[in-house]
């Protein structure tokens, strides 16, 4: 199945963006958040993971919908890949969990250099 997060840090913030390309996708599901990537309880994202299994996608339009730190970024597709849950983030055109790691590492070193 493939299941879609979106996820915007204010309630004034519009949604129909990511809502867009991810049923473009086709995602059977949606979950939403209005809330910071910082914070680790947010509902729905929660929710989410309880809900997908071994061999769904999950898809988002950015991978920051995911976290804000790479540390966090890293846990979370750490804890997807050993669980069997693919991850595809529409804007950097990643389809898997080793392009997320390959794409985190160059993001780290380019933060890093500067």
């Amino acid at each position: 199945m493939k299941i879609g997060y979106i996820r915007v840090s204010r309630d004034k913030q519009t949604t129909a963006l990511q809502e867009d390309a991810l049923q473009a996708e086709r995602c059977e599901r949606l979950f939403t958040d209005k809330m910071s990537g910082k914070r680790f309880d947010r509902p729905e994202f929660l929710r989410m993971l309880d809900v997908a299994r071994q061999g769904d996608v999950i898809v988002v339009w950015r991978l920051d919908r995911l976290g804000r730190s790479l540390k966090q970024l890293i846990e979370t597709v750490t804890m997807l890949a050993e669980r069997g849950i693919e991850l595809r983030s529409l804007k950097e055109n990643i389809v898997n969990s080793q392009d997320i790691f390959r794409h985190s590492q160059i993001k780290f070193r380019c933060m890093v250099a500067l």
